[in-house]
């Protein structure tokens, strides 16, 4: 890319921004011409567009920075002049481009700028002439360097074929044809390559429409009294997506547009607010900023806001002083203007007097089903053999697009036995992927008092009364009451009829917290849900200080076969009906104890070393002891 040089050239590109385009040229050809034309065409019709001159600031490494570039970029314009293969960095940019494509599928489009396709192909005449220099080269190299030097040559040579044979524009010295004509076709085949309404938005758009329906409505309604709508909901629900999707679909109706993505995430590394910043301006005015501090970034965002009717759209944010640092003040965008900010958050809604709220939903049976059906098998519809087995993931997933996604995809190709036994371990042991995204919101509470509140509900207390939950768990927690709210705030928590109501994969999150405290010994960890989990502890006395709460119900370890048998010790246990219900916590286990005959007898002495025991719930069992 570009004429051979030094690793040295002007301004950088914001990190870790997405480009649309990544440009590769030969400067000396084409710079002050074609491609000048070109990048400007690009840029004016909203593409972000990386060209190295006006991206990279000096000192970086060039070929690192080209690489990220590439890498961060979704699709290219390869202009492929009369001295291109005369560039070894742009041959290796090449390479780099093609292997992007085969691996994530990177859009590339050819230009033969004064070339004929054959040449690049088959290198010859200029091409020729380039490679004779580099056969060459190889005489010239020592016998180590020599295997090095034609390697190069060779996956050159492969990579000129193959984007000879991709096809693309042909610009020559054509009297029919103006150059601006060209450029034109130009931008409707890159658009058509990457298809910015579907593809960058996600695979499978089931359901979108009925779920953009108001925020288009806003868009359209010509209304400056509200510019600001928050996009709330639990992490995986699909905010992005519908953000990604309002966007691509609606950017050209204003005079400019950015998507800040992974705010949250970006923000808390070093200068990440800076980095923002800069990539807002970039996105808004096609030209790299320089800013010292986020002060100084505020103000010309306001410079560059001002006076241009823009969408911007700001993806998870947080904190208030992300909205504060990267947007400023609301009154401050030109009218017409619309922000759209994704969150997982609810608090900023009030501190921003934000009116408009559009919260995403769970998906529906039929919607989970189709979505799920699309990633593990690739049509709307799961095979006839696997409908079954579908509806069973289906209904694990509970209409969290995330889960139905990473199942679907992880499913996909096999057989019907490894279907059943990962949909098995699934019931012991979450999804990584979805445990991974989910913990997001876990992790976004502010104190270890929120995040044990939301364990303790997670493994004893979905489902159950809030008030009835408030009065037990207020001998552990002084602050239950806010602690809830703030839970409910962050989409971790819901109220429905007084109950309190956890998605099932949240609260498998927070169950798996649990147990990755000690995956191998459940005596270890602070909290057992689990009956056969406890069963085993209290059978072989393994019990420790570490235990906070314990859930043990006798009746779900008769109706277990794998669990009637014998202990270590020999013993055999015996079980018959039994009519009483005991139900409690405390921190005074022994204050449940009764006799029932042909109970199975447990000692209050399992229960010493459990110093820091203080939620107990025990049901159809004796416990005999002071």
């Amino acid at each position: 890319m570009g004429s051979e040089r030094r690793p040295q050239t002007s301004s950088s590109f914001v990190s870790p921004s997405i480009y649309h385009v990544f440009l590769s040229f030969r400067g000396e050809d084409t710079r002050k011409a074609f491609t000048d034309t070109l990048y400007a065409a690009l840029v004016g019709a909203g593409w972000r567009t990386f060209k190295d001159d006006n991206e990279i600031e000096r000192g970086e490494n060039i070929k690192t920075e080209l690489e990220n570039a590439i890498i961060n970029s979704r699709s290219s314009i390869i202009i492929l002049s009369k001295n291109y293969a005369t560039s070894t960095w742009c041959l290796d940019e090449l390479v780099k481009i093609l292997e992007h494509k085969r691996t994530k599928g990177h859009a590339i489009l050819p230009v033969f700028y004064h070339v004929d396709p054959s040449e690049v192909r088959d290198q010859k005449k200029s091409f020729a002439e380039a490679f004779t220099r580099y056969e060459r080269q190889i005489e010239a190299e020592s016998d180590e360097g020599k295997r090095e030097w034609m390697d190069k040559v060779q996956k050159w040579r492969a990579t000129l074929g193959e984007v000879a044979d991709l096809g693309g524009v042909l610009v020559n010295n054509q009297k029919d044809r103006k150059e601006s004509e060209l450029i034109e076709e130009i931008l409707q085949l890159i658009e058509d390559k990457l298809n910015r309404t579907i593809s960058s938005v996600a695979p499978y758009l089931v359901g979108i429409s009925s779920r953009v329906k108001n925020i288009i409505s806003w868009l359209e309604d010509g209304s400056h009294d509200d510019n600001v709508i928050a996009i709330c909901g639990m992490s995986g629900i699909g905010k992005t997506t519908v953000a990604k999707y309002v966007f691509t679909t609606n950017f050209r109706r204003f005079e400019g547009s950015s998507f800040l993505a992974n705010i949250q995430d970006i923000s808390q590394q070093p200068d990440g607010l800076i980095r923002l910043q800069k990539q807002l301006l970039y996105d808004l005015t096609g030209t790299k900023s320089k800013i010292q501090d986020t002060d100084e970034g505020i103000i010309k965002i306001r410079d560059a806001i001002c006076f241009k009717r823009v969408l911007v759209i700001l993806d998870d944010i947080d904190q208030q002083e992300q909205i504060n640092a990267i947007i400023g003040m609301k009154n401050w965008f030109c009218p017409g203007s619309k922000i759209i900010i994704t969150t997982k958050n609810s608090c900023l809604l009030k501190v921003q007097e934000i009116q408009k709220v559009h919260k995403v939903r769970e998906m529906g049976n039929d919607e989970s089903l189709e979505l799920f059906s699309w990633h593990s098998f690739g049509e709307d519809h799961p095979a006839d053999d696997y409908m079954e087995l579908s509806k069973r993931v289906v209904k694990h997933c509970g209409g969290l697009p995330l889960a139905l996604q990473v199942l679907g995809t992880s499913l996909s190709g096999k057989n019907i036995d490894v279907w059943k036994s990962a949909l098995d371990k699934l019931e012991a042991i979450p999804a990584s992927q979805v445990i991974r995204k989910l913990k997001f919101g876990y992790d976004s509470l502010k104190d270890d008092h929120d995040k044990n509140l939301f364990l303790d509900i997670a493994c004893f207390f979905t489902r159950k009364d809030k008030d009835y939950v408030i009065a037990v768990l207020e001998e552990s927690y002084i602050y239950t009451r806010v602690g809830i709210q703030n839970l409910i705030d962050r989409f971790l928590l819901m109220i429905e009829g007084n109950k309190l109501i956890m998605h099932q994969m949240l609260r498998d999150m927070g169950r798996e917290i649990v147990r990755q405290e000690s995956s191998r010994k459940p005596g270890r960890r602070t909290r057992l849900w689990y009956y056969k989990d406890s069963f085993n502890v209290l059978k072989e006395n393994m019990g420790s200080e570490t235990i906070e709460g314990l859930f043990f119900d006798m009746n779900m370890v008769k109706e277990d076969e794998s669990l009637m048998g014998s202990s270590s010790s020999g013993r055999k246990w015996l079980f018959t009906e039994v009519k009483s219900y005991r139900f409690g916590f405390s921190r005074h286990p022994n204050k449940f104890s009764s006799k029932t005959l042909n109970e199975l007898e447990l000692g209050t002495h399992l229960f010493t070393i459990m110093n820091k025991l203080r939620l107990l719930q025990i049901n159809y069992t004796h416990l005999n002891g002071a």
